[in-house]
């Protein structure tokens, strides 16, 4: 399928470097690069080459990974390895509601709109209304803004949104602080993860959930560690990406007389 007016693109050297660009008719600034015609990718396709400068770049249509990797960052971001986790463990998929608490730099925003676009929804409450504005930006470089809306408070005392939502991801440092605010728009049999950096709030996410009979409680964490392929030998890389974050699951039960 074509490049489309507005949609973005990245174009990639031989040696991986990738730039950004915006389709659009007329010239269009590359970092790096200058400026360049934008319309020549409105006649172009997904994997199609051309020719800048003397130099041959290919051009892509970004996928779920590369978005997220090459995010505007501030806040840190939950990376792709915890974010399939996430998705995986909170069953999210096209036509859910989903609500999140912490919208970071986008990252996890940008997974959970590719899993429930375009039949479903997600919401962002935030407390800092500059990281929702960068979220925002990050997600409109997807194409899937139009199912994502946010808004501003904290999540241990604001008004949440109307549920039912499906799931529920939070990445706050007192996630069971929060936990009485906003269970109730959770749906019976929805999902919960609960994203932190230190053990001892697994513990008091963990202990919150329990209290509060929710099921399936568990908690993990992911190391990933990439390999280097070579002609006649293949070994580990020395460097791994390693911890960076623990995941608390767990299901709502219905209330015993619903």
């Amino acid at each position: 399928m074509a490049f489309k007016e507005n949609e973005t693109v990245y174009i990639e050297d031989a040696g991986g470097k990738r730039h950004w660009i915006r389709v659009a008719p007329g010239m269009v600034r590359v970092q790096s690069l200058g400026a360049i015609d934008g319309s020549r990718f409105l006649d172009m396709d997904d994997g199609d080459t051309l020719t800048l400068m003397g130099k041959d770049y290919t051009a892509f249509r970004p996928g779920l990974m590369e978005l997220m990797t090459s995010l505007d960052r501030g806040a840190q971001v939950i990376t792709p390895k915890d974010a399939a986790t996430i998705l995986a463990y909170c069953d999210v998929k096209c036509g859910d509601r989903v609500l999140e608490v912490g919208a970071g730099s986008g990252g996890l925003t940008t997974a959970l709109l590719h899993a429930v676009a375009p039949g479903g929804s997600v919401h962002t409450l935030e407390l800092k209304e500059e990281n929702a504005v960068r979220a925002g930006k990050n997600v409109s470089r997807t194409g899937l803004d139009a199912f994502w809306s946010y808004s501003i408070g904290d999540a241990r005392s604001a008004e949440p949104p109307e549920g039912p939502f499906d799931a529920l991801t939070m990445d706050m440092p007192d996630p069971w602080l929060a936990l009485d605010n906003l269970s109730p728009v959770l749906r019976p049999g929805g999902r919960l993860c609960a994203y932190v950096p230190n053990m001892n709030q697994v513990e008091s996410v963990v202990v919150a959930l329990r209290e509060r009979g929710f099921a399936d409680v568990c908690a993990l964490e992911n190391l990933q560690r990439m390999l280097e392929v070579h002609s006649g030998g293949v070994r580990p890389a020395f460097d791994m990406l390693g911890h960076t974050g623990y995941m608390v699951f767990a299901r709502k039960r219905a209330q015993k007389g619903a």
